[in-house]
């Protein structure tokens, strides 16, 4: 794998360097601070080259161990600009300084999250929920082709335009390229949230192609219902709820709901704890809701 590019400069990044105003890796005037990140600082920058509005989150090198974690971290980060779908945050620039900070540097994402969203609104019509599944998968198998898993799929990186008609995964791959460039081998603690984890994840599997279908039908089902398929206070009582080999019927946790028998059964075939009886792929899931006739 090609190293990327470095900018080379031996001074760490401050604060003061990150002020608005200042230009970081000679073309990224920082515009303002943007949507927070658990694990980067996010900006709204100017591109000198484009004149475009992009975003710039930015890794710090305490992150990491030493550089060569920050570079493999890059490599992840990297192969995400050869994903192109509408559907997909596009990646367009990543950079490694000397002192190993990383540079990420992606489209601006479009209007809200989905979790602000759906707190404003608290959830979606049933063409809505389809509209959204299938271009969301759409950009799965994108991503998926590529060879690449987004790891962390939940309404807080989902995007929406203003209409709410089109949407967006943004922050594809961060999650678990971090846990891939820290070295800590296909068992590691939990990648992601409990709520939209699948069972296997709890045990300490690295996500794949199946956990982010069951991410993305957890989602779907908290956008059609209101509500997640399995509530709880905290990690064990969720983990202890996910442990039922067939998920909640919808009816059972949205009383006053009435949903398409088709449409329920494309959802929760995305949820099942036995990944052989689980949507295999994006692409059945997607086929699945695509089929699905609504009331």
């Amino acid at each position: 794998m090609a190293t990327p590019k470095s900018t080379m400069r031996d001074r760490s990044l401050t604060l003061f360097d990150l002020a608005p105003g200042k230009v970081v890796a000679g073309r990224y005037q920082i515009l303002s601070a943007h949507r927070h990140g658990g694990m980067s600082a996010t900006f709204l920058v100017q591109d000198a080259e484009s004149n475009a509005t992009l975003e710039l989150q930015v890794f710090p090198a305490a992150l990491f161990e030493n550089t060569d974690q920050a570079r493999d971290f890059s490599g992840v980060l990297e192969a995400w600009k050869r994903i192109e779908s509408e559907a997909v945050l596009a990646v367009l620039d990543v950079l490694v300084r000397a002192d190993g900070t990383l540079l990420f540097v992606t489209e601006m994402p479009p209007g809200t999250s989905l979790r602000n969203w759906l707190t404003e609104n608290k959830q979606m019509s049933a063409g809505e929920v389809v509209a959204l599944g299938t271009r969301l998968l759409a950009g799965l198998e994108a991503v998926h082709a590529a060879g690449q898993i987004h790891g962390d799929i939940k309404p807080h990186t989902i995007h929406l335009d203003a209409t709410a008609k089109s949407a967006m995964l943004v922050d594809g791959g961060i999650t678990s390229g971090l846990w891939s460039a820290k070295h800590l081998g296909d068992k590691t603690a939990l990648i992601g949230t409990p709520f939209y984890a699948p069972i296997e994840q709890f045990g300490g599997e690295s996500p794949d192609v199946q956990s982010d279908v069951y991410n993305l039908a957890t989602v779907l089902f908290e956008a059609l219902t209101g509500v997640v398929p399995w509530p709880g206070q905290s990690f064990l009582e969720i983990f202890q709820a996910k442990l039922e080999k067939r998920p909640p019927t919808m009816g059972s946790r949205a009383p006053e709901l009435e949903v398409a028998p088709e449409l329920e059964a494309a959802i929760v075939g995305g949820l099942i704890a036995d990944r052989k009886e689980r949507h295999a792929n994006a692409r059945v899931f997607r086929e699945a809701l695509e089929a699905a006739e609504l009331d």
